[in-house]
């Protein structure tokens, strides 16, 4: 009876996340098993989620931290149950939110990983070269497509998969994203992405989209969604979130598409952009987002600063050894003065 009454509040919830918040399908899902995980965290001490007091939300905290749950992802859950029970205050279903004066836990400011210069270059170098033969396949010039975006705007691969062909402005430069929340942004592009996407809609896509032309006979291939999205699978599919990460996996020695992502900004601070124009680009919502991309330029920043400040610290240089001549000058001189 407990587990039913729960589920059926986590779905009313969720249809409030996707209705009214227009959070996306991952997020959503993301929510929904924290949420779970807290309700059978509750069924096991008889009780519902409506019915929860301050004690069990500590408790379980408490719980997830004995099980070797690290700091960040125990204050992850924490902030979704913060909102549920919100959403349950504001809907009048409790009186009383028991997440209030419970410490978010002090999680470790985990800086993210980025690749070096070079190691990109060589990546979209490799990229290019395969993309640039002669018998080049439509999968070679959408491969390289993908990744000069991916590195030139610091998109996410689910930003990366749902893009469509009317999403590019490719005379301006340009391509228009859809972030978290729904939230669109316009995002510049490098002459590098232009001409890998020009190449790419000019010989690659219109190759997959014959094929998915020849496929629509299944009801599945029939979604008007298909026809537009900008790139496509070897069977005419929009392409998989998985199969993003695999790419970028196999052409970066074992790198992830987040990794071209934090490369992306952090690049770009170290070349001196500012901290606002990073956080447009890469859809931050809140500017301390950013800021961690500060961190990661700082041992550049140290280097320029030894290296130019007039009052830095910099290795001294060998003295180099007098000659003998000079030696026995130096004996006259202090004979003479003594």
């Amino acid at each position: 009876m407990d587990g039913s009454r729960n589920l059926s509040l986590l779905n009313d919830y969720q249809t409030y996340l996707r209705v009214e918040k227009g959070l996306r399908p991952l997020t959503c899902e993301a929510y929904d098993g924290d949420l779970k995980t807290f309700a059978e965290f509750i069924e096991g001490r008889h009780g519902v989620l409506v019915t929860a007091a301050q004690q069990d939300v500590s408790a379980f905290l408490e719980h997830l931290r004995n099980h070797g749950i690290d700091s960040r992802s125990v204050a992850r859950k924490l902030s979704c149950l913060r909102g549920f029970y919100k959403w349950l205050l504001l809907d009048r279903r409790i009186h009383h939110d028991p997440t209030i004066n419970i410490e978010s836990p002090k999680a470790w400011k985990v800086l993210p990983k980025s690749l070096a210069e070079p190691e990109v270059v060589e990546m979209l170098e490799r990229a290019g070269m395969a993309a640039s033969h002669p018998q080049a396949q439509a999968t070679a010039l959408r491969d390289h497509a993908i990744l000069e975006l991916l590195y030139a705007g610091g998109l996410r691969v689910s930003e990366i998969t749902s893009l469509s062909t009317g999403d590019l402005s490719m005379d301006a430069g340009r391509v228009q994203v859809r972030g978290k929340g729904d939230k669109e942004r316009i995002v510049p592009l490098g002459r590098a992405a232009v001409e890998a996407l020009e190449e790419y809609l000019r010989h690659g896509r219109p190759h997959l989209a014959r094929i998915s032309s020849a496929r629509k006979a299944s009801p599945a291939r029939q979604d008007p969604t298909n026809a537009t999205r900008l790139f496509l699978s070897l069977r005419g599919m929009p392409l998989t979130r998985q199969w993003i990460w695999h790419l970028v996996k196999t052409s970066s020695n074992g790198a992830s598409p987040h990794q071209l992502r934090h490369s992306c900004a952090t690049h770009m601070v170290e070349h001196g952009a500012d901290l606002r124009s990073v956080q447009l680009i890469l859809g931050h919502a809140d500017i301390s987002t950013t800021q961690v991309y500060t961190h990661l330029a700082l041992g550049r920043l140290k280097e320029v600063h030894r290296m130019h400040h007039p009052r830095a610290s910099r290795p001294q240089a060998e003295p180099e050894l007098a000659d003998e001549a000079d030696l026995n000058s130096r004996r006259i001189h202090l004979k003479e003065a003594k």
